[in-house]
């Protein structure tokens, strides 16, 4: 009775393996918040989109062409996609803590690449910290670091 037991809990309890999230769709998820970010605000200049571009080189350490191509797959998606918890979940569980604060600091990049943060911008990124689960201080200490990386002064 309990080899029973326990073949049935194993049969519905899925190995770890199976848990891990496959490097392309943190990718994608981490590509889609990115040009969520861009879109923010009512301008989408060239300084954000090289900003998302470069996060994505460094994170993931892709080349030019693999970034190009994952852009264009992430703007496909976030035009259909009904709301951002599908990725941030993604990144929940595929991240460690550490990896979350950087990928907020990332986001922060892209919203301070043209030099200002618009109300648009703040709002997302408030509700992206919250989705990712970032302590306040951390998300506050990614935002000071993208500002201090994009040469604007401290608030």
């Amino acid at each position: 009775m309990l080899r029973t037991l326990k073949q049935l809990f194993n049969t519905l309890t899925p190995p770890t393996a199976e848990l891990a999230v496959p490097e392309h769709t943190l990718q994608l998820a981490a590509a889609v918040l990115l040009i969520e970010m861009m879109r923010a605000d009512s301008h989408c200049g060239h300084e954000e989109r090289q900003a998302a571009v470069d996060a994505l080189a460094v994170k993931f350490a892709l080349g030019d062409d693999e970034v190009a191509r994952l852009m264009e797959l992430a703007d496909a998606t976030s035009r259909d996609a009904p709301d951002l918890y599908s990725f941030t979940s993604k990144l929940n569980r595929g991240f460690n803590p550490e990896q979350k604060v950087r990928m907020v600091e990332y986001l922060w990049q892209v919203a301070y690449a043209d030099g200002q943060l618009s109300h648009h911008e703040t709002h997302l990124m408030l509700k992206l910290g919250d989705l990712l689960y970032i302590p306040r201080g951390d998300f506050v200490a990614a935002k000071q670091r993208a500002r201090a990386a994009a040469g604007l002064a401290a608030e």
